[in-house]
This record gives C-alpha cells, structure tokens and sequence, in this order.
C-alpha cells in the first residue's frame, strides 16, 4: 500500500508517462499541484522525484500499469479518487493536446477508481477549460 500522497502522485506520473514521455510541462504541474492542493498540504516536497521514480520503475514491468492502478486503488479513501483521477486530467491537460495513449489511461483510471461518468466529464471539462489557450 501506498501513503495517498504517494497514490496521487502515481495518478498524475502514469498520466504523464502514458504517452511514453514526461515532458516539462507536465512535470512542472506536478510540481505546482502538490505545492498548491489541500491534499498535499503535510507533504514533504522533497520526496517528489523519488515516489515519481518510483512509479516509473513499476511501469517498466509488464504488468506495471496494472500493478501501479491497483496500488493507487487500494490506497486510496473513495474521497480522494475523483481528487487523483483530477489530477491526472490536470496533468493530461497541462501541455494543451492529449494523446490516444493518455485518453485510454484516464479511461483507465476512470473505470479502476469507479469514478462515476458524470462526474468524470466534469472533471474533463474543468481541465479542459482551465488549460485552454485563447
């Protein structure tokens, strides 16, 4: 199990790495949503590269994705699982396009944090429209 800093942070590292490349923008996301959100308001900022490093070695096996959704699914209170699905639309958003790759995984992680669909759209839509350039 995974503290759930740890269980968000991995939301938002699969969402970065769906398309197989974590570029500036959605690493610096990251890095203002954990500095910014409630949620990661006791978290020790310093611990971002190596929970981040972390995720991405679990990724590297075969059954990693499946192995890393289910540690955030486990870890995670109900609560915070439309937060972490959130965070990874944020992330998605962040560099204005969102790949084939990245739209599957939020599917995903839609479906494995049993984010109801209504709500889901929403939170898309919020992302969408927070990230859209005029």
């Amino acid at each position: 199990m995974l503290d759930h800093h740890s269980a968000l942070i991995y939301s938002m590292v699969l969402a970065s790495a769906a398309d197989q490349e974590m570029n500036d923008q959605e690493v610096e996301m990251m890095s203002e949503i954990i500095k910014f959100l409630p949620a990661f308001r006791d978290y020790d900022l310093n611990q971002l590269s190596s929970t981040a490093r972390a995720c991405a070695e679990m990724l590297r096996d075969e059954e990693g994705l499946e192995l890393a959704v289910e540690k955030i699914r486990q870890s995670l209170p109900q609560p915070l699982c439309e937060t972490a699905y959130a965070l990874a639309c944020d992330v998605v958003a962040a560099d204005g396009t969102a790949t084939q790759e990245e739209l599957r995984l939020l599917e995903l992680l839609r479906h494995r944090l049993e984010v109801p669909r209504l709500e889901a759209a929403a939170i898309e839509r919020g992302a969408a429209a927070r990230f859209r350039q005029a």
